[in-house]
């Protein structure tokens, strides 16, 4: 019989949504997808302590950019809801209670001071045995019952069975096996407000929701011998576990704000396209096609499998992820990088104060800027200040950088004087057009191609080293690109 697959990302919104997160639930989005069953968003919302609803909002927005959604969700509902855990808190009071009838959990009413106390304690004596004493364990269901009905605050605490090991398959790292004194002790499972632990709201959604595979990172491997037992004190059959590596930054630590941007929306404003990052991450801890590095969202989908994920930790390579996002960045029509890009020119100034939009006029000439630049950027934000000499006069450079190699001030002016000449019929030619006629004028000048370009080049742009000649002639116009060499010629006919 084939097994019906329903997988989950499941979130605190307790952060910001981060390279970590955006890899888990990609993973288990891919698995879903080339599986056709079903991914899941639930949210964990029960510390709520760290809760913000501005970061729910941050996880809806994070994925509407990235351009993938899940099939069940708060936000579209589906047949195993709600899918909030502050929503479900019945359930897992329900289900613990199930496990104080069964035995398998108890009423514990140790006060913080004492657990303190006791933590103190085994800290100065370096005991063997650490974590809760067990100190309530042996009270019996209808005692602890009676405190509780008697106003007394209590938690329920599962009992880990003694003497025994917890052993469980993972498809990624194999068999696993824990000793059961290994375990956190006697872990609270609901705590005395009625919210659950993580631990048993984990198990309960999970089995209540249908999930047949958890894909999650290895750290939280320790946690699923507990896991396990919760299980099997259910009686209930555990999903599939998939334990991923960790991603870690190049100096071999888990990847973190020191490497540089881990938040989505950091990636986001410095101009990260979402195919880039979702094509990169997906590739992190994972191996498709041999010599493929190009993936679309649905060729992903449809090439993804558990056996092609690795053992080994993945390394984040911002410069790897730059490379990715300056092939989709070339891949973008004139158009729609335009569109992309325009609300970075806006911010940086590029048409008057930061914040001021383009007239017609001025979107239009950022609109054809766009194929100057495109071979030129690996980020978003890039792109304003590498055609700012369009949009506002560049200041002139030092007069040597007008000056070609071996030559001198006079022959300088000549060729400016030269290049001045050809301003109006090179803006009115193709760029292969221009390229002939501009050699042919060298070639009549008995000059360099080279050194008939450079002080052109810098009189219009500002700069030695600009977007392509030809077309930033075509943009500025022959009014604007004279006035620019009259100006250059002035200054060098000053010296």
């Amino acid at each position: 019989m084939t097994m019906t697959i329903r997988d989950r990302y499941a979130p605190s919104p307790t952060g910001l949504q981060h390279i970590g997160g955006l890899r888990t639930a990609l993973f288990n989005y891919l698995f879903a997808q080339s599986q056709q069953g079903t991914f899941i968003l639930r949210l964990e919302d029960t510390d709520r302590t760290r809760f913000d609803d501005a970061f729910v909002q941050n996880l809806y927005d994070t994925f509407t950019w990235l351009g993938f959604r899940w099939s069940e969700g708060p936000d579209i509902g589906g047949p195993a809801g709600p899918y909030i855990q502050s929503q479900r808190l019945g359930l897992y009071q329900e289900h613990a209670k199930a496990l104080l009838e069964k035995g398998r959990a108890y009423y514990c009413f140790c006060s913080s001071a004492r657990l303190d106390a006791l933590r103190e304690e085994q800290a100065k004596t370096h005991a063997q045995d650490t974590g809760y004493d067990r100190h309530c364990r042996e009270l019996s269901p209808s005692q602890g019952a009676a405190r509780v009905a008697a106003g007394e605050a209590a938690v329920i605490r599962l009992k880990i069975p003694f003497g025994e090991t917890t052993r469980f398959t993972d498809s990624l790292l194999g068999a696993m096996e824990w000793k059961n004194e290994a375990i956190s002790p006697d872990p609270v499972i609901l705590k005395s407000d009625g919210f659950p632990t993580y631990h048993l709201a984990n198990v309960v959604d999970d089995h209540l929701m249908g999930i047949s595979h958890v894909l999650r990172a290895q750290e939280w491997l320790p946690s699923t011998p507990l896991h396990v037992i919760l299980y099997q004190l259910f009686g209930w059959e555990h999903p599939v576990f998939c334990h991923v590596p960790m991603v870690m930054g190049q100096d071999g630590k888990k990847l973190s704000k020191r490497h540089g941007a881990t938040s989505i929306d950091e990636f986001r404003r410095e101009g990260y396209l979402p195919q880039a990052l979702i094509n990169y991450v997906a590739l992190l801890g994972a191996s498709y096609e041999e010599g493929k590095d190009l993936y679309t969202l649905e060729e992903l989908c449809s090439c993804f499998s558990l056996d092609k994920l690795s053992k080994a930790p993945a390394v984040f390579d911002y410069k790897k992820l730059s490379w990715y996002n300056g092939q989709y960045i070339r891949m973008q029509s004139d158009e729609a990088l335009a569109s992309l890009a325009l609300p970075y020119g806006i911010e940086a100034g590029l048409f008057g104060s930061p914040g001021t939009a383009p007239d017609a006029s001025r979107r239009a000439a950022f609109r054809a800027a766009m194929g100057l630049i495109k071979e030129r950027v690996s980020l978003l934000k890039e792109i304003p200040d590498k055609i700012r000499y369009l949009f506002a006069e560049p200041p002139l450079p030092p007069l040597s950088e007008f000056i070609p190699k071996k030559l001198d001030l006079p022959k300088t002016i000549d060729l400016l004087a030269i290049g001045r000449n050809l301003v109006a019929p090179l803006g009115a030619l193709s760029d292969s057009q221009a390229e002939a006629f501009i050699k042919d004028q060298a070639a009549a000048a008995g000059v360099k191609l080279g050194d008939l370009m450079m002080p052109l080049r810098v009189a219009l742009t500002g700069s030695r080293v600009s977007p392509p000649l030809f077309g930033t002639i075509r943009i500025l116009g022959t009014a604007q690109c004279l006035s620019r060499i009259d100006r250059a010629l002035a200054l060098l006919q000053l010296r």
